[in-house]
């Protein structure tokens, strides 16, 4: 429904990988970092605008990501107090678009294999439906990314702790619509040094 485009995308890429021992965003996947995967998909799907949101060793992240950092569909938010969990990165993020754009599609940027046609998948359907919500799910079990109509944004721009939108999505169940992904490997994220050794084995 047109009332709910366009839409922004926010990729959470702040956390200090505490769980992993050492930085995520900048491992090596087939020559590419792990975060330019997740905003190389987000670059290249019918998102209006992206808001990558950094926050431990950003300077670092930066550096790697060159020239892309300079797109004109991205904005690039730095996150000084990355430390009191996800939910302030995310309302850092959302602060860059909340007065601009009818819904948001909450990226992590620990999940390459998402890719630009899933996230179109989804923003089409979500589009087309009459539901506030959107998430992807695999057997019943539900991931991301999610996306938020602006019926949210209050809530959104209030929530804290470590739960990002989760508490959100939880308390709305007849507003969600889920999209059923068959690939159990969309899902996969990277939290630990076991999980990057099973991708590399899938992907390379």
């Amino acid at each position: 429904m047109s009332w709910k485009k366009p839409t922004a995308g926010i990729i959470l890429a702040a956390g200090e990988s505490i769980r992993f021992g050492q930085t995520k965003q900048l491992l090596k996947i087939k020559n590419k970092c792990l975060i330019d995967w997740v905003l190389d998909a987000a670059l290249n799907s019918h998102l209006e605008k992206i808001v990558l949101v950094l926050g431990h060793q950003h300077q670092k992240i930066l550096h790697a990501l060159g020239k892309i950092a300079q797109h004109p569909r991205l904005q690039v938010v730095v996150n000084p107090n990355y430390k009191q969990g996800q939910s302030l990165s995310l309302r850092v993020g959302f602060e860059k678009i909340r007065d601009e754009f009818q819904s948001v599609m909450f990226l992590l940027a620990d999940q390459p294999l998402v890719d630009k046609k899933t996230i179109n998948d989804l923003l089409d359907k979500f589009w087309d439906s009459d539901k506030d919500i959107c998430a992807p799910t695999h057997r019943g079990k539900r991931g991301n990314p999610t996306i938020l109509s602006k019926i949210f944004y209050d809530q959104l721009s209030q929530i804290k702790g470590d739960m990002g939108a989760r508490k959100i999505i939880q308390s709305h169940p007849d507003l969600v619509l889920q999209i059923e992904i068959d690939n159990p490997l969309f899902f996969l994220d990277i939290d630990t040094p076991a999980d990057f050794h099973k991708l590399n084995s899938l992907i390379c």
